[in-house]
């Protein structure tokens, strides 16, 4: 599965801090401008509970857990549309990727210098916003202009296609994002979507605070959660700085120490990374057994043959049926056998939708 999430905001703001946590991949960490110019790829391991059970329960020799790629793109500042700083390269980047990470800044520190020389995180999210919407409404404006001479001919698709158009130019001048437009028809749906808009991308804010806030935020999260209430996101809380320094402690029980005595049950590393697999949409399914306890990545609502060509493009192919087993199950009857026993085995065919968390085993004949 190679979507990836895309890590933007203004320069300074801890986007580097946070990848250089959520990676092994290190991205230079400096206090100026650009220090990110080439964006860094990092394939994040994907925390997962129930990965931990099922390799108790199976005891494996090998064990795969989910991934998910983040990529650390170049800071953006005001006139990245126009060229501005490293504006082209941020935005041709930003457009490669599936969805967005916003990094905003939430924390005082005369230490770290600011690009606007205040620190005002809705004023942040807004010079993104409009640098991305402009470049969106350069690309539908040269896509209605074509389009509309083509609808004057009476083509019917012509004529939908510059009505998708028209509604996202509307919302664009008024500074709204793509993402906020929607449509009906599952034609207006699968065009809109081959625009390939900046401001479609599902985003997630993240709030970098001190670890003061870290439990429970400060007054900039809560002008960003003001700000951001009717666009449909979501919002996480992480100190970037502090979770540099969690991420250096040699064993787990000094993390979960050092989490306790800052109020946390877990990392905002572990959640943002959560929150990144859900943004992409994405979900799990589980192959376990003595040789192997595996996660498998597919996008929401797929269905079994789809999630079978996963493994081999030869199971898709020559997919018979699925066996699955409800996690629950599983964990609650210990092992796969008992399952059976049990008569809880499911047997399903092309049409089944996987669900979050199946143990799927696959029929196939090629």
């Amino acid at each position: 599965m190679s979507l990836q999430c895309g890590i933007v905001g203004l320069p300074n703001v801890g986007k580097s801090t946070l990848f250089n946590c959520l990676s092994n991949a290190k991205a230079q960490s400096a206090n100026f401008p650009f220090c990110t110019i080439e964006p860094n790829v990092g394939v994040i391991t994907v925390p997962d509970d129930r990965l931990t059970r099922l390799v108790e329960l199976c005891e494996p020799r090998s064990v795969v857990p989910a991934t998910v790629e983040i990529v650390d793109i170049a800071g953006l500042v005001k006139g990245a549309s126009k060229g501005e700083g490293l504006g082209n390269k941020f935005l041709a980047n930003i457009r490669e990727t599936d969805a967005i990470l916003h990094v905003l800044r939430c924390f005082d520190n005369d230490n770290i210098t600011h690009v606007d020389g205040s620190v005002d995180p809705v004023r942040d999210k807004e010079i993104i916003d409009y640098e991305l919407q402009i470049k969106d409404l350069e690309t539908v404006d040269a896509r209605l202009a074509k389009t509309m001479k083509q609808a004057a001919t009476g083509d019917k698709t012509a004529r939908m296609q510059a009505d998708v158009l028209a509604r996202v130019k509307e919302a664009l001048e008024a500074g709204h994002a793509a993402r906020s437009v929607h449509f009906d028809t599952p034609d207006e749906q699968k065009f809109f979507r081959e625009l390939f808009l900046l401001t479609a991308k599902p985003v997630l804010y993240v709030c970098n605070v001190d670890d003061s806030a870290a439990a429970s935020g400060n007054a900039y999260v809560d002008a960003v959660r003001k700000a951001v209430e009717n666009e449909g996101a979501g919002i996480l809380v992480v100190a970037a700085q502090t979770e540099s320094e969690i991420a250096e402690l040699d064993t787990w029980e000094e993390r979960q120490e050092f989490l306790a005595e800052i109020g946390l049950e877990e990392s905002g590393v572990s959640r943002l990374i959560r929150a990144a697999y859900a943004l992409l949409d994405l979900q799990t399914y589980f192959t376990a057994g003595p040789d192997e306890v595996r996660a498998w990545t597919f996008i929401r609502g797929s269905k079994a043959p789809k999630c079978a060509g996963i493994i081999h493009t030869d199971f898709e192919k020559g997919f018979i049926r699925a066996e699955v087993i409800k996690y629950d199950d599983y964990v609650t009857l210990g092992s796969e056998a008992a399952v059976k026993e049990a008569g809880k085995m499911g047997v399903e065919g092309k049409e089944y939708v996987v669900q979050d968390g199946d143990i799927m085993h696959f029929r196939f004949n090629v």
